[in-house]
């Protein structure tokens, strides 16, 4: 039995095609992939992301146990910040990739859904050396997303905060009709936009006060389905697709995210042995130069021999062609070089782009 977020029966009334995703019934579209995301990059989209986990990390040392637990510099963080980052294994595999929030005395670290059980575990196991407590709210938690250009005009009405002060990645603890949220400004679409953290008990006058009579013509309810197309456009990692425990953050380029000669963190001295070695393979993005459409799984080639496979791929609705993400073997992975891709028993020809695919308008 898949769980219920406190907002399925909005979904159901707005007529929502419901899939299993992560342990829960969640809405993959309402009127369409294509418009969905479209509405998101030109105006303004509102996605239930309450699958998501939340973990409170407290206690003495709750800053030392998330700087080994995670592989960003946490110390770096004002109170405030928001910080993309990922937990990874001895051998420098990803357990997860993750936010942590940084609080005056505690951080709330925010997991993907699907890898909650096992990140809970993971950080239980680690947490043994450490003065902290450890509390798992995502049962309770409930996490909207408003992604789009339109949204800080929308956002505004709804807190008396001057949000002009509210710099990407960044957080405030503020309320909405008197009900405590925290307003967050992230997202995995490359637009401006929010995540309001609140308690699943308030639910309903949250969504009632976004959702609005009066901004339903402003706002387009967004599903799972147009929210893998935007996060491909900007080559943001899905994990289970993207990475996983048998990819490591240097070959998923999001190197940028961790401190690799930093203070110690967990697969820290794996990683380094890596970059010493050299990385074999690189996680790139690709555009069709010939019409199909690439999906997880495909194998591409270069001169004639497999060099990689596809991890995410699909059209792409503000480009109207195909594109993906696929790991290639070094040194055919640099950018403007041509590869191919076997579709439909077709040899098909794409080229390896510098991402994002779409411009990124997260300021």
């Amino acid at each position: 039995m898949n769980k219920l977020t406190p907002f399925h029966k909005y979904h159901l009334k707005a007529n929502a095609k419901m899939v299993p995703f992560a342990g829960y019934e969640m809405p993959i579209q309402y009127e369409g992939i294509v418009k969905e995301h479209l509405a998101v990059r030109s105006s303004a989209g509102l996605f239930d992301v309450s699958h998501m986990g939340e973990i409170w990390v407290e206690g003495v040392e709750f800053l030392e146990f998330t700087q080994f637990l995670t592989m960003n510099n946490v110390r770096a963080l004002n109170i405030g910040q928001v910080q993309y980052s990922a937990m990874c294994y001895e051998d420098g595999g990803i357990v997860d990739d993750l936010l942590v929030y940084r609080f005056e005395s505690k951080i709330l670290l925010v997991v993907n859904a699907s890898n909650l059980d096992k990140d809970w575990a993971h950080m239980l196991d680690l947490a043994k050396s450490y003065d902290v407590k450890l509390t798992n709210i995502s049962d309770d938690t409930a996490l909207l997303a408003l992604q789009g250009p339109d949204t800080k005009d929308i956002m505004q009405e709804l807190v008396s905060d001057n949000l002009e002060s509210l710099s990407f990645y960044h957080f405030i603890e503020t309320s909405i009709d008197g009900i405590p949220v925290i307003l967050s400004r992230t997202g995995y679409t490359g637009e401006h936009g929010y995540e309001i953290y609140h308690s699943k008990n308030d639910s309903d006058v949250i969504w009632s006060r976004i959702y609005a009579d009066k901004n339903e013509d402003k706002i387009t309810l967004v599903g799972l389905g147009a929210r893998d197309t935007l996060r491909i456009e900007m080559k943001y990692c899905l994990y289970g697709n993207d990475i996983d425990a048998t990819t490591s953050p240097l070959e998923a380029k999001i190197q940028w995210a961790c401190d690799l000669y930093g203070e110690e963190f967990l697969g820290q001295k794996a990683l380094q042995g890596q970059k010493e070695n050299k990385v074999k393979r690189f996680l790139v993005a690709f555009k069709m130069l010939e019409r199909g459409l690439p999906r997880q799984g495909y194998e591409v080639f270069c001169d004639n021999v497999q060099m990689g496979v596809v991890t995410s791929g699909g059209q792409s609705p503000s480009l109207g062609l195909g594109i993906g993400i696929a790991y290639i073997n070094a040194p055919f992975h640099k950018i403007g070089a041509t590869i191919y891709l076997i579709i439909r028993g077709k040899k098909l020809r794409a080229e390896i782009i510098k991402p994002p695919f779409v411009p990124s308008n997260t300021n």
